[in-house]
């Protein structure tokens, strides 16, 4: 294991992807447990307020990641270690901030509601990408032996990849610029029914295409999406409940 890490991660530069990695994690989990025991009213688990204010943890990100990220370009080209320990800064205060990404989209307080979900699958993309560039996958590239230019490669993947987003497969469409075989399937297959692609192709032009759409969305996508919430649910919190969108049960 120690061999694995020094050549896989220290010896490829890759220490301070591993440690923001590893951080993202750790602080979102932390996270989660911490709001879910506020929620619970467990001990001396409390928001944190500031007279009649609350201060939302994605406060404390913001100024994480300042500070990670300025010192990492300071330290950058001195020391791998410093570089990692930036990194890590910089992944803590990215998980405060991503936990919070649905407040920042809606700009009210919706942690525990519906939207609150946005934040969650926020981490998970970040997660899931910063994964695939850990194991040494790039993005929008592909080898085939020189046969094609890889600029006219890398703007073929970016154009299906923009195709398979606006058809509503998001995960297909993330993952895909990793392995681009899955942005291929992702643009030829049938849109999403709620997807802008089907709001400009299948909306009063194409009812058929339209209706197949919303049947394979009931018959496939909803188990997925049920599955998909079970385990959001298991790491973060059930965020369907009764809520007054009032700044309570988190910091």
């Amino acid at each position: 294991m120690g061999d694995w890490f020094r050549n896989s991660i220290v010896g490829t530069g890759r220490l301070p992807l591993f440690c923001f990695f590893v951080a993202l994690i750790g602080a979102f989990l932390f996270t989660r447990v911490n709001v879910r025991l506020i929620r619970a009213k467990v001990g001396w688990f409390r928001n944190v307020n500031v007279g009649d204010m609350h201060i939302h943890h994605v406060v404390f990100g913001v100024v994480l990641m300042l500070v990670g990220g300025v010192t990492g370009l300071v330290v950058s080209s001195l020391s791998q270690f410093w570089f990692a320990v930036a990194a890590f800064v910089f992944g803590i205060g990215s998980a405060l901030v991503l936990d919070e990404f649905a407040l920042i989209l809606h700009l009210h307080d919706v942690y525990w509601e519906e939207e609150g979900r946005t934040s969650v699958d926020a981490v998970f993309v970040a997660i899931a990408v910063t994964g695939l560039l850990l194991i040494g996958l790039r993005p929008l590239v592909v080898d085939i032996g020189g046969l094609i230019n890889p600029t006219v490669i890398m703007v073929a993947n970016l154009a299906l990849a923009i195709v398979t987003l606006l058809k509503g497969k998001i995960w297909t469409g993330l993952v895909g610029l990793f392995v681009p075989v899955l942005l291929l399937v992702g643009a030829v297959r049938l849109a999403r029914p709620g997807s802008p692609w089907a709001h400009w192709f299948f909306a009063g032009r194409n009812p058929r295409k339209l209706a197949k759409a919303i049947h394979r969305e009931e018959r496939w996508r909803r188990p997925v999406i049920r599955a998909k919430i079970a385990v959001q649910e298991f790491v973060s919190g059930r965020h369907d409940l009764p809520s007054s969108r009032k700044r309570r049960g988190h910091t």
